[in-house]
């Protein structure tokens, strides 16, 4: 079995120790087309962005990403739009790949270097030490890591320092689509490891919204995307949402928004996502 099958069967089976030694003679000089956000963030903070020659649409700090070409959305890529940019290498998360478009991809000659993201911040510190070693930045890595456990460090004396809120996150789209964060979401980690709680149980992934599951939560805060918040008119118009002004949430104003990639990203910044949440819980 050649090298490159071998690559192409380490990265579509998730075995990313495997992974990382097999890439980590990939020169960091190249084209490099990111397909997540998280990612592209810990390339531009080990000091390749002048090398990303194309991006995700989630890939949206630092603000110079969002010059880069766009490739779309990673859960509908294709291989044309990413050879056009004519990379050296594609990387990301490997579930943001699909095996026909990562078979394509091999099949003209890209490198792909996948990695996987466990959404601790154990797992954010070894995905930035994987990177950082398969594109030769160790050094720069460290220093991303360090900075993390400073950030950890002050986010974790606002979020042990009061009870736990019932905090509900809604995802809006306007008022037609409408969903709730259930158990074992990026966002209810994000809660919790604020010094939250869930307000809703019983369920995993998420769920549409209803006036019936809004009174049954009944938060204490709601949470949303900033972007989430726009699309519904700002306040006003999450509380004409039926259901929204029965809950403690509602009645209080409690709302609280943020950045959807900060909250849900799991990257460098993620001490700052969990003091800026644990601060507006309290507030």
């Amino acid at each position: 079995m050649n090298l490159k099958r071998l690559t192409l069967i380490l990265l579509l089976t998730g075995l990313s120790p495997a992974i990382s030694r097999v890439s980590a003679q990939t020169p960091a000089k190249q084209r490099i087309v990111s397909i997540n956000g998280t990612v592209s963030e810990i390339l531009a903070g080990i000091g390749l962005e002048e090398h990303i020659v194309g991006v995700d649409v989630t890939s949206t700090y630092p603000a110079s990403l969002k010059n880069k070409p766009k490739i779309g959305h990673n859960r509908n890529l294709s291989a044309e739009g990413i050879l056009a940019l004519q990379p050296d290498v594609v990387t990301g998360l490997a579930s943001d790949l699909k095996p026909e478009l990562a078979s394509q991809l091999k099949s003209a000659g890209v490198k792909l270097i996948l990695f996987n993201q466990e959404l601790t911040p154990a797992g954010t510190k070894k995905l930035i030490r994987e990177v950082s070693n398969a594109f030769g930045n160790k050094a720069k890595g460290e220093v991303l890591v360090k900075k993390l456990d400073q950030d950890l460090a002050a986010a974790a004396r606002i979020s042990n320092a009061a009870a736990k809120p019932k905090v509900l996150f809604i995802y809006a789209r306007g008022t037609g689509t409408m969903m709730v964060a259930g158990q074992h979401t990026p966002l209810e980690k994000m809660i919790q490891l604020a010094g939250g709680q869930n307000a809703v149980k019983g369920f995993s992934d998420f769920k549409p919204l209803t006036p019936e599951s809004l009174v049954q939560a009944n938060p204490d805060v709601i949470l949303l995307f900033s972007s989430g918040m726009q699309s519904l008119g700002g306040p006003s118009g999450l509380l004409d949402v039926q259901g929204i002004n029965q809950t403690k949430a509602g009645k209080a104003k409690r709302f609280v928004t943020m950045d959807g990639e900060l909250l849900t990203g799991f990257g460098p910044r993620l001490g700052l996502a969990i003091a800026e949440l644990a601060q507006k819980l309290r507030s």
